[in-house]
């Protein structure tokens, strides 16, 4: 009697196929809100671990595919996504940076920005209350913290200028002074 192996055991998963891989691609875009790009990579990635026999298949023209039929689409994903971190008060050069990271294209991008830059000062306030900056605070913080808190503004994405305002209003000052 002969004792299998914990690799022998283990199921073998056959390559995928041009049928299986457009199931895998639905599923997914059934599951999440994706972009192009996104689901590109999703894709890839599945050919890396479960492998392809033959020339591999182009995932691009896959995820374009699906864009075509309605089940992708980058600029209300783009859109949703700026609006999210607009309201967790994170600044538009990080709003940028993870529209890009999310495969939303130039064109896309450049659609959503006029909405990001409406929605910079609401979102550098939205920061300020969460992390108690400037009129948020309780008391009046010296110059080290003060350079702490605009290091911080800066690392969320809001620009040197509107950092630089929120950080030197003292607790409690009205917010027109930023009008």
């Amino acid at each position: 009697m002969s004792r299998a192996t914990p690799e022998e055991r283990r199921r073998t998963v056959p390559p995928l196929d041009a049928a299986t891989l457009e199931r895998l691609a639905l599923r997914y875009v059934e599951r999440f809100a994706t972009t192009r790009g996104r689901l590109s990579a999703y894709l890839m990635r599945k050919i890396r671990e479960r492998g392809w026999e033959g020339e591999p298949p182009d995932t691009v023209a896959l995820a374009e595919r699906l864009a075509e039929l309605g089940y992708i689409d980058d600029r209300a994903f783009g859109e949703a996504k700026a609006g999210a971190m607009l309201r967790r008060g994170l600044g538009r050069r990080r709003v940028a940076g993870a529209l890009r990271a999310a495969g939303i294209g130039a064109e896309d991008a450049a659609a959503i920005a006029p909405s990001v830059e409406a929605g910079g000062l609401a979102a550098a306030l939205a920061f300020a209350r969460r992390r108690r900056i400037g009129p948020f605070a309780t008391d009046i913080a010296d110059r080290a913290l003060r350079e702490k808190q605009i290091a911080a503004m800066i690392r969320a994405g809001h620009d040197m200028d509107i950092a630089r305002k929120i950080v030197k209003m003292v607790p409690g000052e009205g917010l027109e002074v930023l009008d």
